[in-house]
């Protein structure tokens, strides 16, 4: 059975005509039925005083859609947009936010970037850079399998889009338009991508993604530029179109290419313009850092590449580590780290007992490098993450427990996922569910399942303040937290009388001991864990 398409519409630059917009989009729904989801690129905001503003705002008028649009592209319009991470501006009108994946529960996936592109430091706050395009990229090419994304919202247009292509008129593509923009969607390959700020109307050929001959076929990207609305020239702003998620389409369906499609025009361009010079590739240390390896039979020295020292007389340096702004408990390099207590070391990220644990076998995964959480990994980081959880489970397993996962992003600097094992004759998983549920209802806090296949990353974007759960099952319970939090939640959960009956646990300050007694905890744990540990394979 076929899926239903969404239908949806997209809008360019608003400039603060809401009335005029709306008002459109009520006679196009009167005319044609109703859609799903209205996208606004380029200004929302315009230079107009506030008081239309303030009726939709107040409530006195509403959208008729939910509608959706991206952040400021100029300092005027900055103060609308409070939170970074997104928020509802009136009924029915929400700010996406800085950057992010929006992921519909259809499944369509939406990827948005606010603001002008900006290769100055400090960034303003209505634009980008560099760092914010590897972000984004890196978070979607994370995930396994990916093939692209639905749809593409950026306010400039990518430079170069017109090669290849039909005319876009009088805007000169080959020197308007972001370089980074168009780096960005030769990397992610939306099916649609909107853009704005011309002030004029450009739906280009749709191009392939592939290389004919030399690569599988993939979908075609459909890139549409909107003008301003209720423009005197009468331009198009307002375009309406029918999608079905790409993750529920067949793959011949879906990579059926139009019959007037073209080459793609960003390839050659993006790999002189943008990534060689705008976004370079991250550096090479000339020092390679080095720290003890754990396994004392071989009594040598281990580099942070993951390599033996001396398996190559010519070892390949490092990329550089994301490096924190002041002094890091646990960046493994930091004077600060309590290295006593690392029990593994791999390429990207090590594992360490925790102070103060629930349990002598409680275990930390921690990246090398400085992230401050899950979401801001690169992929090479996720890959070992995974196998370090996969690893700790089979760990626990052999010995008669599973591990529950958790991780707090906030109030917190550097990445921390909690391993805390539970003796499978204590608990059944849907029991420990059911405490971390029960006890969050308890306390007001909104704690969701994340569906099934999803990725913590489709959910909560770089910097947003979050808690989430892991069972060993894979179910995933999250929650955004949005002002205040408790700080020991995942803690007095798993410490209750329903999971491991240690309340007085609770808090870990409570449950310090000597650091002879924690070396003690750490080589044994080492010497348990020694015959999984994927870290000392030749």
């Amino acid at each position: 059975m076929a899926e239903k398409p969404l239908r949806l519409l997209a809008c360019g630059d608003v400039e603060g005509k809401f009335d005029v917009l709306f008002n459109r989009v009520r006679t196009i729904q009167k005319k044609s039925g109703n859609f799903d989801l209205l996208l606004c690129v380029g200004n929302f905001f315009g230079s107009t005083p506030d008081a239309e503003w303030e009726e939709y705002k107040t409530g006195i008028k509403k959208a008729p859609i939910q509608t959706y649009v991206l952040g400021a592209n100029n300092q005027e319009t900055v103060k609308y947009f409070q939170d970074v991470d997104g928020c509802e501006l009136a009924e029915n009108i929400t700010y996406l936010g800085r950057k992010g994946v929006f992921t519909g529960s259809s499944g369509l996936q939406i990827v948005y970037l606010s603001g002008t592109e900006s290769l100055n430091e400090p960034v303003p706050g209505y634009s980008f850079s560099p760092k914010d395009v590897i972000s984004l990229r890196t978070t979607l090419w994370s995930t396994s399998q990916f093939k692209g994304v639905d749809i593409l919202l950026t306010s400039p247009w990518p430079k170069y889009v017109g090669n290849f292509g039909n005319s876009s008129g009088e805007v000169d593509t080959k020197k308007c338009g972001s370089d980074l923009i168009s780096s960005l969607a030769t990397g992610l390959k939306p099916r649609y991508h909107f853009a704005a700020l011309e002030k004029t109307y450009y739906e280009r050929l749709p191009y392939r993604n592939h290389i004919i001959l030399q690569e599988n076929a993939q979908h075609a990207t459909r890139f549409i530029a909107l003008a301003n609305v209720g423009n005197p020239e009468k331009k198009k702003y307002l375009y309406a179109f029918s999608i079905v998620p790409m993750k529920l389409m067949d793959v011949a369906e879906l990579v059926k290419q139009p019959p007037d499609v073209t080459e793609n025009p960003y390839r050659k361009f993006v790999k002189q313009a943008s990534i060689g010079k705008q976004i370079p590739a991250p550096e090479e240390d000339s020092a390679c850092q080095f720290f003890f390896d754990l396994n004392e039979k071989q009594g040598r020295k281990r580099s942070s590449t993951g390599r033996d020292s001396k398996s190559s007389p010519h070892p390949k340096q490092p990329r550089k580590l994301p490096q924190p702004p002041g002094p890091c408990w646990f960046c493994l390099a930091s004077p600060e780290v309590e290295k006593h207590l690392v029990v593994s070391i791999g390429t990207h990220c090590y594992l360490a007992l925790a102070k103060g644990g629930l349990s002598d076998d409680h275990v930390l995964i921690l990246p090398i490098g400085h992230y401050q959480s899950v979401v801001e990994l690169s992929a090479e980081v996720v890959e070992e993450v995974e196998q370090y959880k996969a690893t700790l489970r089979r760990f626990f397993k052999s010995q008669g427990k599973r591990c529950i996962l958790f991780e707090r992003n906030y109030k917190s600097h550097h990445l921390q996922l909690q391993v805390i094992p539970v003796p499978l004759s204590r608990c059944a998983t849907d029991d420990i569910k059911d405490a971390f549920i029960t006890q969050a209802q308890e306390q007001q806090i909104e704690l969701l399942e994340i569906p099934e296949h999803s990725d913590i990353k489709q959910i909560a974007q770089p910097g947003a303040a979050y808690f989430y759960v892991e069972l060993d099952t894979g179910e995933k319970l999250f929650h955004r937290i949005k002002k205040n939090f408790p700080l020991q939640f995942g803690r007095e959960v798993l410490a209750s009388e329903a999971i491991l009956n240690i309340p007085d646990k609770s808090d870990w300050r409570q449950c310090q001991i000597s650091k002879e007694e924690e070396e003690t905890l750490a080589r044994h744990f080492r010497k348990d864990f020694e015959p999984f540990d994927f870290t000392l394979d030749d």
